[in-house]
């Protein structure tokens, strides 16, 4: 077996909470009189929410000062958990689920890493809390992807090397911040086609004809 583990990147991998940050934003740009849709959305995929402010604020007729950027990174930031709320195990679908018991029981060491701060909530709500031998996310890190940072404390926690490992990932900066880590890379989703991942997922379970 090539891989002795697996790094999943949470959002959009694991589960969906695309919407609920994309409803977060948009009700801050909403009120801060911001442009921002769907397309604009997307260039936050993958990266910090400060470094996602920023991105929205670039649409801003003023300049704001860091202590307001802090209170608009916190307000959008308890929407969201709010949102989150509605959450459940329902939200993780049979073919995840069943796939993640199908690769553990392969004997492979898996473990998450994503950006978010708030992936030990979510992994709550979806019922993988105590799950995974690892979760490196954004309370652990002072990079976000496509910086490797993510990944790299995510294999330390294996206690692997990032070529014994495998990252998932649906956002571009996710794979960039693979290769750029010295990992293979599965590729789904909006990134599916990247062509810095040495694999290409049409579904979740694509996984289990690789390893």
């Amino acid at each position: 077996m090539k891989y002795k583990g697996i790094i999943f990147d949470l959002d959009g991998v694991i589960c969906s909470t695309d919407e609920y940050h994309y409803l977060a934003w948009q009700a801050l740009a909403s009120r801060l009189d911001i442009p921002f849709d769907r397309e604009r959305n997307n260039l936050l995929r993958g990266v910090s929410r400060m470094e996602s402010l920023e991105i929205i604020l670039e649409k801003a007729e003023r300049a704001y000062t860091q202590d307001e950027k802090l209170a608009f990174a916190q307000e959008k930031n308890e929407r969201y958990r709010e949102l989150l709320k509605q959450m459940s195990e329902k939200d993780l679908t049979d073919e995840v689920r069943n796939t993640l018991h199908a690769l553990k029981a392969k004997g492979l060491q898996l473990a998450i890493g994503s950006s978010s701060k708030n992936t030990p909530f979510i992994l709550e709500r979806i019922g993988l809390d105590k799950f995974f031998m690892g979760v490196s996310d954004g309370n652990c890190i002072t990079h976000s992807k496509p910086h490797p940072e993510v990944f790299l404390k995510a294999a330390d926690m294996l206690k692997l090397k990032p070529e014994e490992c495998l990252v998932v990932e649906d956002a571009h900066a996710g794979v960039e911040a693979a290769a750029a880590g010295g990992f293979d890379c599965a590729a789904m989703g909006d990134a599916r086609d990247d062509q810095r991942a040495q694999w290409h997922l049409k579904r979740f379970s694509d996984l289990l004809g690789i390893i």
